[in-house]
């Protein structure tokens, strides 16, 4: 069967029976960690100049969804663009399949979840579903999308969401194979606008095209049985060298790469390119009495690819500084964390952070880690002092949070807890947590409500 298709039958015939208690394990973790990070971002200007531009005053009020769960409704398709938006906005939500997935996929399977009235069980199967579609399709391209200038979140988002939003629908195979081919042709989101607010953008606008895409595939629209693999498909036009696999058999359903690939949990709101290198330096930190002011220089060793994904040395806001190994590392050493009270203007501009920043250097290297081929086998953080004495940091293969070394289930919470008292939300958080762990038998309109 021809790739499309084959995501199509895969949609279609995904049994909630079928699916091993560990992949709804981990489809659930995913799903509490982007309600946290949702609810801590929904009062960044992106999502709120969104929502106010989406739903001006003179509009109608309510709708089918909630936004962030709260009290606020909208039309299922704007809660997915506008809460999408809101979790990817301070760039702490899960990574996996190169990309950010939950961050897309579960705002548009809770709004279109809670319009259709559908169970949490629903729920988790949807996010698998769309969860394997993505995996399908970044394990047949041998290059790096970032490379090319592809945001891999928006570009393959949209895929996995319409293919999610069709399970949710229970759309036949021809249907579901519509929605993902319709998904590919809005798959979109570059590189060059990281650091600003058209990255959170990017997801948001995948939640709503997924969504949309289902939608109109249900309702008869039509497009291409191949337009994954057709030489002028999606494939092949966003491959980095056009070395991408359009021919083999999909693997799809013989095995779930969500047992495998998994989902790393995000420690620290900024891009996880510096992830590792932010344990090494607060591991450096705390075995170590020094002073920013006694440092001399900062060496990040790190890959090539991670390098040009970093592209702020010199970030002025807290937008900028997520994708700035120079701030990561700064604030390893001045604040002894990097946290959301760290990313922020204020604290970016303070005159001890932008002269530390000076003096990190950031050394690229292509020694590339086989089973992460962006990243290098590991990175490594060198502090040289004034007295010239030399601290020479860890070796980091793993971020803790990583699916290899998880976060417990307290750890979990911990971050959660801290997202919601962001929000203004921390009276929720042991109830809200509560809820989301026991979500498979809840529906969904009673696991999002504000109460």
């Amino acid at each position: 069967m021809a790739l499309t298709r084959a995501l199509g039958a895969f949609v279609a015939g995904l049994d909630r029976r079928t699916i091993p208690a560990e992949a709804f394990r981990i489809a659930r973790m995913g799903l509490i960690d982007c309600v946290g990070v949702m609810i801590a971002g929904r009062d960044d200007d992106a999502p709120q100049i969104l929502r106010r531009t989406l739903l001006p005053p003179a509009a109608p009020t309510g709708g089918e969804a909630t936004l962030y769960f709260s009290d606020l409704r909208a039309p299922a398709p704007e809660a997915a663009w506008i809460n999408g938006t809101a979790a990817h906005a301070l760039d702490f939500d899960d990574v996996s399949l190169r990309g950010h997935p939950s961050t897309v996929l579960v705002p548009a399977i809770m709004a279109e979840a809670e319009a259709l009235g559908s169970s949490g069980t629903d729920i988790l199967t949807a996010y698998v579903a769309g969860y394997e579609v993505w995996a399908e399709l970044i394990r047949r391209e041998r290059g790096m999308l970032h490379s090319k200038g592809w945001h891999p979140t928006g570009v393959l988002g949209a895929i996995g969401a319409a293919a999610a939003c069709a399970r949710l629908h229970g759309l036949d195979a021809e249907r579901a194979t519509m929605a993902i081919a319709l998904g590919a042709s809005q798959s979109a989101g570059l590189m060059a606008n990281f650091g600003t607010m058209t990255k959170p953008f990017h997801a948001g606008r995948s939640a709503h095209s997924g969504l949309m895409a289902a939608r109109l595939a249900k309702a008869g629209f039509t497009a291409s049985p191949d337009a994954i693999e057709h030489p002028q498909g999606f494939l092949s036009a966003v491959s980095q060298h056009g070395e991408v696999d359009r021919e083999s058999a999909a693997t799809i359903g013989h095995q779930f790469r969500i047992l495998t690939e998994g989902l790393s949990i995000k420690k620290f709101p900024a891009c996880y390119c510096t992830h590792r290198a932010i344990d090494g330096a607060l591991e450096l930190v705390r075995g170590n009495s020094f002073g920013a002011d006694e440092v001399a220089k900062v060496e990040v060793h790190i890959s090539d690819r991670f390098a040009t994904i970093l592209r702020n040395a010199k970030p002025q806001t807290g937008l900028e500084a997520k994708f700035s190994m120079q701030f990561a590392m700064a604030a390893s050493v001045i604040a002894r964390r990097v946290g959301l009270p760290e990313l922020t203007d204020a604290f970016v501009r303070r005159p001890d952070v932008q002269a530390l920043m000076t003096k990190v250097q950031v050394l690229p290297n292509q020694d590339y880690d086989p089973e992460s081929p962006s990243g290098s086998r590991f990175d490594k953080v060198v502090v040289t002092l004034k007295d010239d004495r030399v601290i020479d940091g860890p070796e980091i293969r793993r971020a803790r949070g990583h699916a290899t070394i998880p976060l417990s289930d307290g750890e979990l919470f911990e971050k959660f807890r801290a997202c919601l008292e962001v929000g203004g939300e921390a009276a929720r958080a042991e109830s809200l947590f509560d809820r989301l762990l026991t979500l498979d038998a809840i529906p969904a309109r009673q696991i999002a409500s504000a109460a």
